[in-house]
């Protein structure tokens, strides 16, 4: 069987199912279709289907052309009818993994993920998790639930494996093709068979021994990310009170060819990652009676930032003689990192929550979400709509807090317009402030 199903894939007869058609999954689907195999798409959104078939844009960064390109494919199908998985010969998982409101591992999309798999499970079917998860879950979880509802055996009946994403939306650098892939497969087999698919679209596998070492791989990588994201947050704290512009201090430091690696601070970590993935290893690390301390220091580390961006706001706003109670107060960035309409985990909702907490009147601006969309922590924001660019509405706010660095944004008009900015980004770098009270740094 193995061979039968390795000749399809070096024929490009071996079709690919795809569970999940947003950040993650829609570009996997592009890129595959890319390199001539036959893709499905397959998704409860209607509107992402429907949008995939009729060749509209719906993730801004991923561009009009590609999905008119994907509409026009005869390689190409998105639906919602979860029986057509059968028609795959691999299903690829790439499903949400949150945290519930007590900050633990919200596993229910991939169990519902997976049910709905073993109900359309065949033999030879290559199934494959790409979500973000405690190291374990392939296997412990999955496997399982594959097995009882299908009555076939992992490793012998069908094939599974496990393999991260890695997106980095808006990334102009990197695409989904040309980032390595690491894979870990159940057995041999499985992840032979992997590897040979993942082959003929991404740049390079990286095969590791088994399901849960990939797991752990993609939560390691995340867990760097977010350690040192809290450590140049909390010497942002520290050296702004010694009057020392950290950003001059980090590009200094960067400039160091060895032992030293720049991250950048900001109000708090956003997307569907690095806020989270953390915790997935924290949790898991209790089974074993062990603490994830530097995790969970970096964790309180950067939740904590949007009060230092809502603290320095209400010191600026002394400045100018004002109560941040009653404030109009206008916050540049609702999307989590420049360039994207992906507002997940953004920390500019929490600005907006202890804005509002204490009294002032919020709106947004983001050239990238025209409107806040339903969210599943957030929903008192739902359909806020982000006001018109122009001194005429800009000029009226008594402090703009500028939360994301978008591009396309004119901070040199925005400085000549605000009296009074929070600049959690340094995206005022360069331009000079009219006055000694214009500009403040969070």
């Amino acid at each position: 069987m193995l061979n039968h199903l390795l000749r399809k894939i070096e024929k490009k007869e071996y079709r690919i199912g795809i569970i999940g058609l947003g950040y993650v999954g829609l570009p996997l689907l592009w890129t595959f279709h890319n390199e001539g195999m036959q893709v499905i798409g397959f998704d409860i959104d209607k509107t992402k289907v429907e949008s995939l078939k009729e060749g509209r844009s719906y993730i801004k960064h991923l561009g009009k052309n590609m999905m008119q390109e994907l509409a026009k494919s005869n390689r190409c199908d998105a639906t919602t009818d979860f029986s057509r998985l059968s028609e795959a010969d691999a299903i690829l998982m790439c499903v949400p993994t949150p945290l519930d409101r007590h900050r633990e591992p919200d596993m229910s999309f991939i169990v519902k993920t997976t049910e709905t798999v073993s109900k359309n499970l065949r033999e030879g079917h290559l199934v494959i998790l790409e979500s973000t998860t405690w190291p374990g879950t392939t296997e412990e979880l999955m496997i399982p639930i594959l097995e009882k509802n299908s009555g076939l055996k992992a490793g012998k009946d069908f094939y599974i494996a496990y393999s991260p994403e890695r997106e980095d939306p808006g990334n102009p650098k990197f695409n989904t093709a040309m980032i390595p892939k690491v894979v870990g497969g159940y057995g041999a087999e499985d992840l032979e068979l992997a590897v040979k698919m993942y082959e003929t679209a991404i740049v390079k596998c990286i095969p590791v021994s088994n399901c849960k070492t990939a797991e752990a791989v993609k939560l390691t990588e995340n867990i760097f990310r977010s350690v040192n994201i809290a450590l140049v947050n909390e010497l942002k704290v520290v050296f702004h009170a010694m009057d020392i512009d950290v950003h001059e201090v980090l590009e200094a430091a960067s400039s160091k060819p060895f032992g030293f690696m720049k991250f950048t601070p900001g109000p708090g970590l956003g997307g569907h990652c690095i806020p989270i993935d953390p915790f997935y290893l924290t949790w898991k690390a209790r089974e074993f009676e062990r603490h994830t301390r530097f995790i969970e220091l970096a964790g309180e580390v950067n939740t904590n930032m949007p009060s230092y961006v809502v603290n320095q706001t209400m010191i600026a706003l002394n400045k100018h003689h004002k109560s941040l109670n009653g404030s109009n107060i206008l916050v540049i960035g609702l999307a989590y990192k420049p360039d994207v309409d992906d507002m997940r985990e953004s920390p500019t909702f929490k600005i907006f929550d202890l804005l509002k907490e204490m009294g002032a009147n919020i709106s947004f601006f983001d050239p990238y979400i025209p409107k806040v969309i339903p969210t599943r922590e957030h929903a008192d924001w739902t359909g806020v709509e982000s006001i018109v660019w122009n001194y005429e509405n800009i000029s009226k706010f008594d402090a703009v807090v500028i939360s994301t660095n978008h591009s396309n944004i004119d901070y040199t008009e925005l400085a000549d317009w605000s009296e009074c900015i929070v600049d959690t980004r340094n995206a005022l770098n360069g331009i000079k402030p009219k006055n000694e009270i214009h500009f403040f740094k969070a």
